[in-house]
């Protein structure tokens, strides 16, 4: 008999299985460093509002100086308002195609989509919970490419038949009486994990399809995947498995993704370490620093599939053996980094690249690569209180033979943001910033497997919740977003504004002093999010209603260099208290010269909108929509009342799935 199963998060305010806050270290916190820095330039102003104002429209001092010979974007549009509806919404004049929801067959027999599908059913079709995405044009075509997209987690209740009619949340799950679970609803939903292959194309009526292809595939949390660089072949990630420490099985939770100068796909493996449960009494700070604690339970107790086959044994990461050869104590040091894939080789195998740093990898964002210079590339680490990364090639870009070997070495550095909009790269390599055999770091793989740890020893600022980043084309300045932390305390001031217990978050932005490896660099806040009241533009004026957002999350410049924005309110939090005035998850669209912002489009209900990419043409916009319905009860759910039923409509389940946007008149989007 199947049995209903919760383990949900302790906080409200964050998604499904987001890692709660690990950071115990004493490093500066954001806020410190935004608050005195703002302290001094806004003395006697005397509120707030001015005091936020007054930061942010002093601007960055390399602004509009670098950006005086390019062209400010167009933002041609009307914008929308925020809707609460069950619906898609976009400006008049653009039209959307509903394209690959959840379980659209791409490979092997092209089993059709059913609750009923199988485990290996689910190998081949698309997956669930889309997220970062890249369309590559095969032979330079806007008509006809491989769309390579994640698939961040899953949502049980909606995944099998047997969950029907159970009291489930959105992270429940069936089980028996004696707390195992069925094997093949463990395998349908590792193999709904992972990254989507798909040929798309074109049609003459403007319609997409999905093309039979060899090179569509599944990449799941069952396949087998390669370690390279430092981390690959040392006794931290020795298993049952792969008693030469240089393989594992499986990407996990990914959710942004990267997109390299050799034209390879990178996904990011986020919200990992709840996977894993581990008994043993003490943990160490490879398992600790990430989220794992003492408990026998994981996220979705995959250890416990009836039958005890190996590889669902690996998600119980206790030391049962008498050496790490016997048993997964150290399978969750196999997770936690950018996963290189080859979209154009369905025979390749995935890679772990260990050199860029193991955390909640948000995505990575790649500067434009200059022959005979380093491949620069930058991360975000998902977490409260957490840190962002880059990393700097030991080896030149050189586009003849430039492969990913390029990221297996070199150095990854952290940023510290100080209080007078400087910044400067702390090099987390043997040796340096304290990261000495003394202070507990034996070597180069030792930092990497513990990146955060070692983020703490050189004394990184504290951010709050690093997500996307974007490169601008044309001044070289990188954006990322902070999306929120509501844990901040008055005493702590702690990330990216000025606000405490920090709901609604914000994009900062910065210039590297001389090219992307320079080991210093200028910065400033670009947006802080919110309603009419506490949201600003960069130039510090409040948002009108046309602007008004909150938890901002994905980020994209296209090559016009508008800045697209996607949001990311929780489930549990969307169009309730502070949140209400927002409503459903949406895409606005700013412009980086003038400040300028218009809502583009407004998501289902229970969604996060997420995940972009254009063909090179710009006149196809693709997006993704994860998780609607999410805010359904588990009340209700037992019930068959549904909160959404998109995109089919009707009494049917809701999916993720993908947009494609077009204008009506062939023009290109956003202008």
């Amino acid at each position: 008999m199947q049995q209903p199963q919760q383990i949900g998060t302790t906080d409200p305010i964050l998604a499904a299985g987001d890692e709660p806050a690990s950071n115990t270290s004493p490093t500066p916190y954001f806020g410190d460093v935004l608050d005195a820095r703002m302290s001094r330039r806004t003395l006697l102003r005397g509120s707030l509002a001015a005091a936020v104002a007054g930061a942010m429209a002093s601007s960055l001092p390399f602004g509009r100086a670098l950006a005086a010979g390019s062209a400010a974007p167009s933002l041609g549009f009307q914008a929308i308002p925020v809707s609460t509806a069950d619906s898609v919404v976009v400006p008049a004049g653009y039209r959307v195609q509903t394209f690959i929801p959840w379980g659209t067959p791409i490979s092997g027999s092209l089993p059709t989509f059913s609750l009923e599908a199988s485990g290996e059913d689910q190998a081949h079709q698309v997956g669930s919970h889309h997220d970062g995405m890249h369309f590559f044009p095969l032979e330079d075509s806007s008509r006809d490419g491989l769309l390579v997209l994640n698939h961040e987690y899953v949502e049980p209740r909606f995944l099998h038949a047997a969950a029907q009619g159970l009291a489930l949340d959105s992270e429940g799950f069936p089980q028996h009486e004696d707390g195992s679970r069925d094997a093949d609803q463990v395998r349908k939903e590792l193999n709904a994990h992972g990254v989507s292959v798909v040929r798309v194309r074109q049609a003459d009526d403007g319609q997409w399809q999905v093309v039979e292809d060899e090179r569509n595939r599944r990449i799941t949390g069952l396949t087998p995947m390669r370690l390279a660089g430092p981390v690959a072949g040392t006794e931290h990630v020795v298993t049952k498995y792969s008693p030469d420490g240089s393989m594992t099985r499986g990407t996990l939770n990914n959710c942004s993704h990267g997109v390299t100068p050799w034209n390879t796909y990178l996904a990011a493996e986020e919200n990992w370490s709840g996977y894993f449960a581990n008994e043993d009494t003490e943990i160490d700070r490879r398992q600790a620093r990430f989220g794992i604690q003492t408990r026998s339970e994981g996220r979705y107790q995959w250890h416990r599939a009836e039958g005890g086959a190996d590889e669902f044994v690996r998600f119980d990461a206790t030391s049962r053996g008498a050496s790490p050869r016997e048993d997964y104590r150290n399978e969750p040091h196999t997770f936690g980094y950018m996963t290189e894939i080859d979209p154009h080789d369905p025979d390749s195998t995935p890679v772990k690249r260990t050199h860029l740093g193991r955390f909640a990898h948000e995505g990575v964002i790649f500067a434009p690569a200059v022959e005979g210079q380093p491949v620069v590339c930058y991360s975000g680490d998902d977490a409260r209180f957490e840190y962002i990364y880059k990393f700097v090639s030991a080896r030149p870009y050189q586009a003849a033979n430039a492969d990913g070997s390029l990221l297996d070495e070199g150095t990854l550095y952290v940023a510290r943001f100080n209080d007078d909009g400087s910044g400067e790269w702390l090099a987390l390599a043997p040796g340096e910033n304290g990261l000495t055999p003394g202070n507990g770091f034996a070597d180069l793989a030792d930092i990497l497997v513990n990146t955060r740890s070692a983020a703490d020893q050189v004394g990184a600022t504290k951010m709050d919740r690093p997500e996307w980043g974007a490169v601008d084309p044309a001044t070289g300045q990188v954006y990322f977003t902070l999306t929120n932390n509501t844990r901040r305390s008055e005493e702590q001031r702690n990330a990216a504004n000025p606000r405490a217990e920090n709901h609604f978050g914000h994009i900062i932005r910065w210039q590297e002093d001389g090219t992307h490896a320079a080991e210093r660099f200028q910065w400033d806040i670009f947006l802080l999010a919110g309603d009419q009241e506490t949201g600003r533009d960069m130039n510090g004026e409040p948002l009108d209603q046309d602007a008004i957002l909150a938890s901002p999350d994905g980020l994209w410049i296209d090559p016009d260099r508008r800045v697209w924005i996607q949001t990311d309110i929780s489930e549990s939090a969307v169009n309730t208290g502070v949140y209400a005035p927002f409503g459903n998850n949406q895409m606005l669209v700013a412009n980086p010269e003038t400040g300028e912002l218009k809502r583009f489009l407004t998501g289902p209900v229970g969604q996060e909108i997420t995940g972009i990419a254009m063909t090179p043409d710009q006149r196809t916009l693709f997006v993704n929509v994860q998780h609607p319905g999410a805010n359904t009860s588990a009340a209700d759910f037992a019930e068959g009342r549904l909160v959404s039923h998109w995109p089919e409509g009707g009494s049917a389940i809701p999916r993720s799935a993908t947009l494609v946007i077009t204008r009506e008149d062939g023009g290109i989007v956003g202008t």
